[in-house]
């Protein structure tokens, strides 16, 4: 029993640790971006990932080249086209043009697209504490948005568009690869998909890639780079599957919520990002409407 409870809180411990990574990683990558361009950052990040990826199939004595069926490979380059080449394409431009909070709230909103995915394509039934959720997290997220709109701030604005654009796009990868991963395992089947993806990636960022000034950069900003790439990235996703394995995913997806403060607090500590009450109430407003959807208890079934 106390070997359990130990492992017990070293997760929680891990779980909030991974809450403050991905709730700094919003400004890291930003100052990455900002010393290396998007493009120049993707074609570096795809070939890092790669490598992280071959080293994690190895390791688990997985088959570099997928083995699937005939009818599997379709689903694998649909899926792999819409999650780690448009999603990471679209969160990478999104995260530049916007700002660290922007950005995490933004993708805090993930569950409430993917239901509507859901409902749109497989015509799943929405529950009505799910359509209140989704309706809040809407107006949430148009309120957060509604200054930067109003005063025609087409780079903040186009940066949260391609945010909600990236959310939405990776609700459908999530979809789609489900089947998939039930049937191969997740890590084998994202290190396919990130082998996939990287030509794909690398033809599309070259040009980005030979203006980069790699050469020039200081050592801060490698370690921004190598950072959001391998510890955030790669390494920290391993680390909350393993979370989810040893609490449980229903005890753990709510500490997610906490992502969009944190970013919000070290931006505003680091970078200076400001926020207006409007913005904080939208923010609010869009988080409360998530968790609803996903954790408010559903009525009972009534009788025949």
């Amino acid at each position: 029993m106390s070997d359990g409870r130990a492992v017990q809180r070293r997760a929680l411990g891990a779980s909030l640790f991974l809450v403050l990574l991905w709730g700094a990683s919003f400004t890291i990558q930003k100052a990455a971006y900002a010393a290396i361009g998007p493009g120049g950052f993707l074609f570096g990040r795809s070939a890092v990932m790669s490598l992280c990826a071959i080293l994690l199939l190895l390791w688990r004595r997985s088959p570099l080249w997928p083995r699937l069926a005939a009818g599997e490979w379709p689903v694998l380059l649909r899926c792999t086209l819409t999650g780690p080449v448009l999603h990471i394409l679209l969160i990478t431009y999104g995260i530049h043009w916007s700002t660290p909070f922007s950005g995490a709230l933004i993708m805090a909103c993930g569950p409430v697209f993917t239901l509507l995915m859901l409902r749109l394509l497989r015509g799943t039934r929405l529950q009505r504490h799910q359509v209140v959720g989704v309706a809040a997290a809407f107006c949430g997220v148009l309120l957060f948005m509604s200054q930067k709109l109003l005063a025609a701030d087409l780079r903040a604005s186009g940066g949260d568009l391609m945010m909600l654009g990236a959310t939405i796009v990776f609700s459908l990868y999530t979809i789609g690869v489900t089947p998939l991963v039930e049937r191969h395992g997740g890590a084998e089947v994202m290190g396919w998909a990130t082998l996939l993806a990287a030509p794909f990636i690398l033809v599309l960022t070259t040009p980005a890639m030979l203006q980069a000034p790699y050469g020039a950069l200081e050592p801060a900003i490698w370690t921004a780079f190598l950072w959001t790439v391998i510890v955030s990235g790669f390494v920290g996703w391993i680390l909350w599957a393993w979370v989810n394995a040893v609490r449980g995913v229903a005890r753990t997806a709510p500490l997610l919520y906490l992502v969009p403060p944190v970013a919000g607090v070290i931006a505003w500590l680091t970078v200076g990002e400001a926020y207006t009450g409007v913005k904080l109430l939208g923010a609010a407003l869009a988080l409360a409407g998530v968790a609803w959807t996903q954790f408010a208890p559903a009525p009972s079934a009534q009788p025949a």
